[in-house]
């Protein structure tokens, strides 16, 4: 069992369902997401797919897997319901995946964000991530920040 902030929760590895459901529950995920968008991205990889969890209630996640560099961890996806930020939910999800990732062999973990999520740069920066990369794609609010830290 995990405490921050007054908040007490427990991590640990979820079922494609609940990533489903929790990716519902982020609200800067527009669209439909899938079982299929989690199955295929997944299928014949070597993964870690988290919840975090307060009293059997899902109240984060964070998923991701072995990039096509085989030393790299891409940490693909995540999030915590708005009413839970603020408490080191997402922190916490941080430092599992990169410990296990570690633990598994990966020297590096990167994720893709945007433009339009600075919350999610200043995480990358405060957990010691750098900035590799801005790939124009639609508006630059659109614009992928790709940031990489060594384990």
């Amino acid at each position: 069992m995990l405490q921050s902030s007054n908040i007490q929760f427990k991590i640990r590895e979820a079922s494609l369902e609940e990533l489903l459901w929790m990716h519902q529950q982020i609200p800067e995920f527009p669209g439909k997401a899938s079982l299929d968008f989690y199955s295929d991205r997944l299928k014949h990889r070597l993964y870690l797919a988290l919840v975090a969890e307060k009293e059997g209630e899902l109240i984060g996640f964070k998923v991701g897997y072995q990039s096509d560099t085989p030393e790299t961890f891409y940490s693909w996806m995540g999030g915590v319901r708005p009413e839970f930020r603020k408490f080191g939910v997402a922190d916490s999800l941080a430092d599992f995946q990169e410990n296990w990732a570690k633990e598994k062999g990966f020297a590096k973990v990167f994720f893709k964000t945007r433009n339009r999520f600075p919350a999610m740069i200043s995480f990358g920066l405060k957990r010691g991530f750098k900035i590799l990369e801005v790939i124009p794609k639609g508006g630059v609010e659109d614009y992928r920040i790709v940031m990489e830290k060594g384990l």
